[in-house]
């Protein structure tokens, strides 16, 4: 294969990548903005140098280069002195060390136990420890209420249970636009657990943004067949995002994320 080829090669699959590194990087942060610029830089330290890829495929090679510049950085989120962001940071220096970022790429990213020590330095056997280990302490460590947009009564349900065997109330479930700025109303949530297409053709994300302009800002997690539309880069977008069709895992662990950086004051310390 000719120069050429092997670099459209290459492009196409960074390109395919790019959208779920992206997922990946705004979870770790909390923040679209500062996920991007980590995305940002592993493209450009692959662009300078490709040996950082070899001996893995390119989206395992791609995520351990995210993985060591946000780990060199300090593993920061977005810095906040008070309210939710000091919070977070209070949650997250409590965790063990690589736990979080084992169980985001185990659960929201479908890494192998391999794959994962690949990325993060260690042995297969130790990243299995550390999903383990994630699971119990993000589990302990915040409970709130969750508003659930979602048309499709039995997924409705299944995230329903999913949500309240995880120990947080859920305020109901709205099938419309229209009936999720009500709900929201009642009954204002910690975090909103939103569909993308509802059942009269409204937007989850406009009833969202409805949400979050009258009851200010809060943790969103979108769910959506298409996850790579909202990961462009070239707008606001979620930092949290699953994929359909999405595991009981990925719903604990998007939900124990996404309250991690609640912007409510309600959550236990």
């Amino acid at each position: 294969m000719s120069d050429a080829a092997t670099t459209q090669s290459m492009s196409d699959q960074l390109g395919t990548v790019l959208p779920y590194l992206r997922r990946y990087a705004r979870a770790l942060t909390g923040s679209q903005n500062s996920g991007d610029a980590f995305a940002a830089a592993s493209l450009e330290a692959i662009l300078a140098d490709r040996s950082v890829l070899d001996g893995t495929d390119v989206k395992t090679g791609l995520f351990r280069v995210l993985y060591g510049i946000w780990a060199s950085a300090g593993a920061p989120v977005e810095e906040g002195e008070s309210g939710a962001r000091a919070k977070a940071q209070k949650h997250l220096a409590k965790l063990t060390n690589n736990s979080r970022e084992a169980l985001l790429l185990y659960t929201i990213e479908g890494f192998s136990y391999g794959n994962i020590g690949t990325i993060i330095g260690v042995d297969a056997s130790e990243a299995e420890t550390l999903v383990d280990i994630a699971r119990r302490e993000m589990a302990d460590s915040a409970a709130g209420s969750v508003m659930i947009i979602e048309d499709e009564a039995i997924i409705a349900m299944d995230i329903e249970t999913i949500v309240a065997d995880m120990g947080h109330r859920v305020t109901g479930i709205a099938r419309t636009r229209d009936e999720a700025v009500k709900l929201g109303r009642a009954d204002p949530p910690d975090l909103i657990l939103a569909d993308i297409q509802l059942a009269d053709n409204s937007s989850g994300i406009d009833a969202v943004n409805d949400l979050l302009t009258e009851l200010g800002q809060r943790p969103v997690i979108f769910i959506t067949a298409f996850p790579e539309r909202l990961l462009t880069g070239d707008k606001p977008e979620p930092a949290f995002l699953i994929s359909k069709p999405y595991t009981e895992d990925q719903v604990i662990s998007a939900v124990s994320q996404a309250m991690f950086f609640s912007s409510t004051e309600t959550l236990h310390s």
